[in-house]
């Protein structure tokens, strides 16, 4: 069975292309300088029915189980040169959603899935630790069981939507098996022992807040647990193929973006008498971007696709993942060198989408563990 975009996804994406033209493109230098995205960003979304599509209608969402609205929405905000915001909604409704749409009770459901949809409540997952990086058994951050609360101690460090995150899921440690001591919590940021740390300065993604996390004898109901005790590992080994398909979609519709903005470039700029188009190296180097895009785009147009049916596996969606990243980093480099030193300055798109791209084939986990996946995958 063969899986497209129909009429009423090209619909959904004219309102998505929209949005991102009236309400995000305007401010998103603004946000870039101010090193955070404006957190009503996430209640116009809301509004104009950008978030939260797997949320059942008893819940306030459509109730629609279908990942090509989700790819949609980062497709569009990434093709137009806004990473930042193109994560945070990935975040929102790709990563941490499905945590509480697959694995809540219909009380948690209640409580937390409506404002996922309006966009008052904004989703955050609190994994890293400082030293721990992709390692899920190096969590050292406890949770110890008093009556009818977790006690949680310890600390987390480059989480996303981390200053304008309301609602986290944390992973923390219930006893000490590697494996079966992990645990999720559900925690609301104005729990008290919950304390946010600088907002961190990266080379690039500058509208992303990412931050420290902090947690000092936090109590948490035990009603806020995720599933069971010891699912923790199991529970968030489960998701990364979605989360990492996402990335995916932000990586290919991004460096798809560079390249038009590098084509317009090149036929406006000249040099030694001539356009740039013109010269046979920069010919080449945008042919050769142009048919490795292609091959992405319809790879991971099938990785969708497998998705929808319920059959993309962890390994496929590593292929996937790292080599679109890398795809990703390598057209922002080529499309800078063709901008020569323009392209070194902020003012050029080029310049944001090079350093805005480097941490792509970081999180989500990074190059070297999908490469360990897809190796095992082979038998190796």
């Amino acid at each position: 069975m063969t899986i497209g975009y129909e009429s009423e996804h090209h619909q959904f994406r004219d309102s998505v292309r929209s949005f991102v033209r009236e309400r995000i493109v305007p401010h998103h230098e603004q946000w870039e300088n101010d090193s955070c995205l404006d957190p009503a960003l996430f209640t116009e979304a809301g509004k104009r029915g950008l978030l939260g599509f797997s949320v059942p209608e008893a819940y306030g969402g459509p109730g629609v189980e279908d990942f090509r609205y989700n790819a949609i929405v980062v497709d569009e905000v990434n093709r137009a040169g806004a990473a930042a915001a193109g994560i945070a909604f990935s975040l929102q409704n790709d990563v941490v959603l499905p945590y509480l749409t697959d694995m809540t009770t219909p009380d948690q459901k209640a409580r937390w899935l409506p404002g996922t949809v309006t966009g008052e409540t904004i989703l955050g997952i609190a994994m890293t630790e400082p030293g721990t990086g992709s390692d899920l058994t190096g969590i050292r951050t406890t949770a110890v069981r008093d009556g009818d609360h977790y006690v949680v101690n310890g600390s987390k460090t480059f989480i996303s939507n981390g200053q304008n995150g309301t609602l986290f899921v944390v992973a923390v440690r219930t006893s000490a098996d590697k494996h079966k001591g992990l645990s999720l919590l559900i925690v609301e940021s104005d729990t008290p022992g919950f304390s946010r740390g600088r907002n961190l300065e990266k080379i690039g993604l500058h509208a992303q807040d990412t931050s420290e996390l902090t947690f000092t004898d936090m109590r948490v109901p035990v009603a806020n647990l995720l599933g069971e005790e010891g699912q923790g590992f199991y529970q968030l080994v489960h998701n990364l193929p979605q989360e990492r398909l996402s990335l995916s979609v932000g990586a290919v519709s991004a460096a798809e973006g560079v390249l038009v903005q590098t084509l317009e470039y090149v036929k406006e700029r000249s040099a030694f008498g001539q356009p740039i188009a013109g010269f046979q190296n920069t010919r080449f180097v945008l042919a050769e971007l142009a048919t490795e895009l292609d091959l992405a785009r319809t790879y991971l147009d099938d990785c969708i696709r497998q998705h929808v049916r319920g059959e993309l596996t962890p390994a496929r969606a590593a292929r996937l993942k790292w080599w679109t990243t890398e795809l990703q980093v390598r057209v922002a480099d080529r499309c800078l060198q063709l901008h020569g030193g323009y392209g070194y300055m902020r003012e050029y798109a080029v310049a944001r989408a090079f350093v805005d791209a480097r941490i792509q084939t970081i999180y989500g986990g990074t190059t070297e563990i999908m490469k360990t996946i897809v190796a095992k995958d082979l038998g190796i």
